[in-house]
């Protein structure tokens, strides 16, 4: 980080922090979220060294039945970040560039709702939301009504459900998964790679119904079909306009399987999946041409529970190919490929102090028609690095600092778009995050 970028962080740190004491004011002074109210448990219970969203076993199986597990209490739920984000090159930044300010919150209702029939539902609100000023724009995020229902005795335990949700992968248990292994909370606004398979970006956009089933807590498969979140469906994607909408083809289908194992305090689990969808060229006219999009993905997920340590570790590559790109107007080549990875590695001691080390890479076929604006090779190809620290003096308040360091950018590591370099969309995010 270099001197600029971390002195201005350091003046503003101020005032993040008057942000930061007015959360821990009202939250530590509050019970636990509607998840742990219901359950009873800490939240290290669920979350892997107390670390948002990534579950441990145990909250695996309250996602996987349905969020029912303990009693009724109240649904609803907070979260909201104050942060302040400085970027190397401020010309490359936005007005809020190395000010205070709260920057995104959410409201949830979640929790059982029957024994059987249990529900998470985010609304979010992001300052970022406009070009210029603080102008705040809300909507639908991660939604996921589940029925569930469990068959265990002494020779076998099954477990099956039903899941309406928004989310292509937003219904999965690991965070390896597209929805989930960019962890909450991140940067807002600030500069970032600028393509990523469609599974990527259909959160809020769509709807699904998906189907899914654990065998003795070892093989997991999940099949479903996705489609625009219109019409009655329209709750799903509340906050997105229609013309800025992504609208599918039809039905569009996804599958999932992956295999799990524990033993002692270690799990891991290595799956795959797929996803196909047919994308309108014209949100407004559902007569148009349609892009075809082939998502194929492998993750691998690795934990270490035991008191006082917590290790965990993703992995995720997305190959993603399209079709049809010249008719639709989408592409100069007919044909693209989009390669996604993703690795991080996270160690937490006493659910307190936490370190991350992530890799992302995005690698892909060069096409004018797709990235002339922005690259000057028409490459999307971006990699970087993104260190951070944190800590976590109550369970539902955390203070860390990201640094994202990028190695190429839009297809080259120096003058990518013919003026700036790479390192130019270096960024350091500084945050509060806290939850009730």
């Amino acid at each position: 980080m270099n001197s600029t970028m971390f002195d201005r962080l350091r003046v503003n740190f101020l005032g993040l922090l008057i942000l930061g004491v007015s959360l821990l004011t009202s939250f530590s002074a509050q019970a636990l979220p509607a998840f742990a109210r219901q359950t009873g448990q800490n939240c290290v219970a669920c979350h892997a060294g107390g670390q948002f969203p990534e579950l441990t076993p145990y909250g695996r199986l309250f996602k996987l039945t349905g969020y029912t597990m303990g009693s009724r209490a109240i649904p609803v739920s907070a979260m909201a970040v104050a942060s302040v984000t400085k970027n190397a090159n401020s010309s490359l930044a936005g007005p809020k560039d190395g000010l205070p300010v709260l920057g995104t919150g959410s409201v949830f209702l979640a929790g059982k709702i029957t024994d059987n029939v249990g529900i998470f539902a985010q609304g979010t609100f992001n300052s970022y939301g406009g070009d210029s000023g603080y102008q705040t724009t809300w909507g639908s995020d991660n939604f996921d009504l589940r029925f569930a229902d469990r068959f265990i005795d002494a020779n076998s335990d099954l477990i099956f459900g039903f899941s309406l949700n928004n989310n292509p992968t937003v219904s999965d248990v690991w965070n390896s998964a597209p929805a989930w292994i960019i962890y909450a909370p991140t940067m807002f606004g600030t500069s970032g790679p600028d393509s990523g398979p469609v599974v990527n970006g259909l959160g809020a956009q769509v709807a699904g119904l998906t189907a899914y089933a654990m065998w003795d807590q070892f093989l997991y498969a999940e099949v479903g079909a996705y489609k625009t979140a219109n019409g009655a469906f329209s709750f799903l994607s509340q906050g997105t306009n229609d013309a800025g909408q992504t609208k599918l083809a039809g039905s569009n289908p996804y599958v999932r399987l992956a295999v799990t194992h524990e033993w002692g305090p270690h799990n891991i689990m290595i799956g795959v999946f797929g996803l196909d969808v047919g994308i309108h060229a014209d949100p407004l006219d559902l007569t148009s041409p349609v892009t075809k999009f082939r998502d194929r993905g492998v993750d691998a997920q690795y934990q270490y529970l035991l008191d006082p340590h917590t290790v965990s570790a993703q992995f995720s590559y997305v190959r993603e190919t399209t079709g049809n790109g010249i008719a639709s107007g989408y592409s100069t080549n007919d044909s693209n490929t989009l390669n996604s990875l993703r690795i991080k590695g996270t160690y937490i001691y006493q659910a307190k102090y936490g370190a991350s080390l992530s890799y992302f890479s995005t690698t892909g076929t060069t096409d004018s028609g797709l990235y002339s604006g922005i690259s000057a090779t028409n490459s999307p190809d971006t990699q970087g690095w993104t260190p951070e620290i944190f800590y976590t003096p109550i369970q539902n308040i955390r203070i860390g600092l990201q640094y994202y360091a990028y190695q190429k950018f839009d297809g080259a590591s120096t003058s990518y778009n013919g003026t700036n370099n790479a390192k130019d969309n270096n960024n350091a995010f500084l945050y509060v995050w806290g939850a009730y």
